[in-house]
């Protein structure tokens, strides 16, 4: 997108107004409108904000920054009833205009730069999983003497929402949800057309279908795309979930664990490294046909696993999801199509083209621009210091259910975090990997280590529905 393409979607849409978004430190998105008149003037000076008002990003005392439009990135606005042309933006300082140290979209674009400049690749590929569940409601309540939750769906006959009556009998009972069909998956439209509205933003789909939890789990994945485009995507895809499930009466969470005992929502990253247009993963005749390059990329990612979940997994909720025994792994190795790993070499991609590995520990609740950075520089470190994994320093590969191993082995493998307030203790260990080439910093670091431990103190602080169980009558 240009300059000139800009003023030509103007002038044939009758844009009427100039929609800037950004992301804060955790990955909630934010937003000012402009009318489309300024775009000119916003191009060349920016919007100054109030830095300061926005958590974990800069002090009350030197708060004033400014917005830099990015417009490779304009869309048309898919919700707004006024023509609007929609563009993400960067966090600048209002001195330099350059990317803030803790703008996320930054921290991702120091991170390409970064990899070029270490000459093990000039392009990194990525293919991630949406997962997510579609609730008829989501009633919530916390209070100081009340507090509580209930999600219903209308496809699962022991979880009905109260005025409905499933009187067509297409409500599901006693069976998983994994690639369930119409007429039982009910909002495979509803899917159809998210899928619709994030090809239209450029962003091409590999397939969608219904997940294993029964009370309407999706997944949409994407195709291969480059880095820095599929980062942005990814902030337009998850507001085009939330925003099309609302319009059709849902409400769509990426929460990792919202209902006890049910399937979670993750989010599996595949990633591929390319130099001169070359997949620099693939070497044909090693183990699952990957290069020397492919394997210390993955010791670098299982060697800082642990402080990786600080990032890729940054909920109190996230560890409610990685339970033992699940295909949500909780050792750091890897294996050939192997869902206990926290990396798994797809058995099926065979070819130079579409070799890969695929990391599954994390989650949505992620911010996208900071957990995708933060795995690509622990690769790039596995590489540059040729971090090996091997059966014998316990990162595989393993191809077997390790959890039919005897205790004894198990206990030899590494382990993720089993709490946010763990990763974030070993990410406050294991985070100088991340500084290399001024990617993140010690500031941004620091800051998010803060704010999520007001998350941490937050639950910890508030008493559990299931202690009432527990201790009430004790």
């Amino acid at each position: 997108m240009n300059t000139k393409k800009i003023k030509t979607m103007i002038e044939e849409n009758q844009i009427k107004a100039v929609d800037l978004k950004y992301s804060d430190l955790i990955g909630n998105w934010y937003h000012i409108s402009f009318p489309v008149r300024k775009l000119e003037e916003v191009l060349e000076e920016g919007i100054p904000f109030d830095g300061s008002s926005i958590p974990g990003m800069k002090s009350v005392e030197a708060g004033d920054m400014v917005l830099i439009p990015d417009i490779s990135t304009a869309i048309l606005d898919p919700f707004m009833t006024h023509p609007t042309l929609r563009m993400l933006s960067y966090i600048c300082d209002a001195d330099t205009r350059k990317g803030v140290k803790k703008d996320p979209r930054s921290v991702a674009k120091r991170a390409q730069t970064y990899m070029k400049e270490t000459g093990i690749a000039d392009a990194s590929y990525w293919i991630p999983e949406f997962e997510f569940y579609l609730f008829n409601e989501a009633i919530i309540n916390n209070g100081k003497f009340a507090a509580g939750f209930k999600f219903t769906s209308s496809e699962n006959k022991e979880d009905l929402p109260g005025s409905y009556q499933d009187l067509d009998g297409t409500a599901v009972a006693n069976r998983k949800g994994y690639h369930i069909d119409v007429p039982f998956d009910k909002y495979a439209n509803v899917r159809e057309k998210m899928v619709e509205m994030i090809e239209e933003i450029g962003c091409p789909i590999r397939y969608h279908h219904h997940e294993v939890g029964l009370s309407s789990q999706q997944e949409i994945e994407t195709e291969m795309v480059e880095f820095n485009q599929i980062t942005d995507s990814m902030m337009y895809i998850k507001d085009i979930i939330h925003n099309c499930a609302l319009k059709h009466e849902l409400t769509a969470t990426f929460m990792p664990k919202p209902i006890y005992d049910e399937a979670g929502n993750g989010m599996h990253f595949h990633i591929q490294l390319r130099k001169e247009g070359k997949n620099i993963f693939y070497q044909k005749g090693n183990y699952a046909d990957l290069s020397e390059t492919a394997l210390y990329f993955i010791g670098g990612i299982l060697k800082h696993g642990r402080a990786l979940c600080a990032f890729t997994n940054p909920s109190t909720n996230s560890f409610k999801r990685l339970l033992p025994g699940f295909e949500a792994p909780v050792k750091l190795f890897f294996g050939l199509a192997n869902r206990s790993a926290a990396i798994r070499i797809p058995k099926y991609a065979t070819t130079e083209k579409s070799k890969r590995i695929e990391f599954r520990t994390g989650d949505g609740t992620c911010n996208y621009y900071l957990a995708m950075s933060a795995l690509l520089m622990a690769g790039l470190d596995g590489v540059k210091n040729k971090i090996m994994p091997t059966p014998e320093n316990g990162y595989g590969p393993f191809d077997d259910n390790v959890f039919k191993w005897p205790q004894e082995k198990q206990n030899r493998l590494h382990s993720i975090p089993t709490s946010l307030e763990e990763a974030l203790e070993a990410l406050e260990k294991d985070h100088q990997f991340l500084l290399a080439g001024d990617v993140f910093n010690k500031d941004l670091i620091v800051s998010w280590i803060t704010e999520k431990m007001k998350e941490v103190i937050a639950v910890r602080n508030r008493p559990h529905p299931y202690e009432m169980n527990l201790y009430y009558s004790l």
